[in-house]
């Protein structure tokens, strides 16, 4: 069950929608779920509470805003080429303050993973360690092609009538995501530099048939973060906790063991 939580972030109210998951002990160590471009907490299905189960954590689970049952965009409201460095330096240090999060690990996927990076990088005491399943570091032809084809199944083959499930504003959802990804200046878009800050545990994943991304996205990583671990899986592709569940709770249950 979700609930909702008030937080004013850059003078504007705003409400984010969220949900505990795994277990309940208020002892337990916190793994707090970053969700995908058009991802939201009800479009993770079980994962987060499976995954934290086999971990004995607690889990949170957010709508970022514009997602899920979260405040949507305004109308005229159109993201930056800083939109992922706002939630991390801005959104995500809210919640967990309002929340009385100390010390999380952070479990992010594509765009999420992104914000895990910069948050671990801008806040580099303030987590345990982080796990990203295909984050992006810099934008990628693949990743651009990918999602100008989202962008047509959307318009054109029925993408946007599933994705409306999960959203309450689909449109803020979609466009959000797929206008910035899509625009001439977010080609530019690099965080790699910034990622030598980090000095945190890293585990950092991608299938091997990623239709978003190559390997160079997580050698990226490791190049700037020698700490980091990094899996490629086979007969996966850009969400590793769909396609391999299995393989992925294993590894990071066998990460968080050698990193404790």
């Amino acid at each position: 069950m979700t609930t909702k939580l008030s937080l004013v972030c850059n003078e504007r109210p705003i409400e984010i929608e969220f949900a505990w998951v795994g277990v309940a002990a208020a002892e337990a160590p916190v793994m707090v779920f970053l969700h995908e471009g058009l991802g939201s907490v009800a479009m993770w299905k079980d994962f987060p509470d499976a995954l934290c189960q086999h971990l004995n954590m607690r889990g949170l689970v957010y709508s970022r805003p514009g997602y899920g049952a979260s405040t949507p965009r305004d109308m005229d409201e159109r993201w930056g080429v800083d939109f992922l460095h706002k939630q991390a330096t801005d959104i995500l240090p809210a919640l967990l303050q309002a929340l009385k999060i100390d010390r999380p690990w952070l479990f992010g996927h594509s765009d999420g993973g992104s914000i895990a990076l910069l948050f671990a990088a801008h806040f580099p005491d303030a987590l345990a360690g982080a796990i990203v399943l295909a984050p992006h570091i810099f934008v990628e032809d693949i990743s651009v092609d990918s999602i100008r084809v989202a962008r047509e199944a959307y318009l054109q083959q029925g993408l946007r009538e599933k994705l409306a499930r999960y959203h309450d504003d689909v449109d803020s959802a979609f466009f959000g995501w797929n206008d910035i990804w899509l625009s001439t200046v977010f080609r530019s878009w690099n965080i790699t530099r910034e990622l030598a800050a980090i000095c945190c545990p890293l585990l950092a994943i991608q299938g091997k048939q990623d239709e978003y991304g190559t390997m160079r996205q997580i050698h990226g990583i490791r190049s700037q973060c020698p700490q980091t671990l990094i899996l490629e899986i086979d007969d996966c592709g850009h969400s590793p906790h769909r396609d391999q569940p299995a393989r992925l709770i294993s590894t990071v249950k066998d990460f968080l063991l050698r990193a404790n």
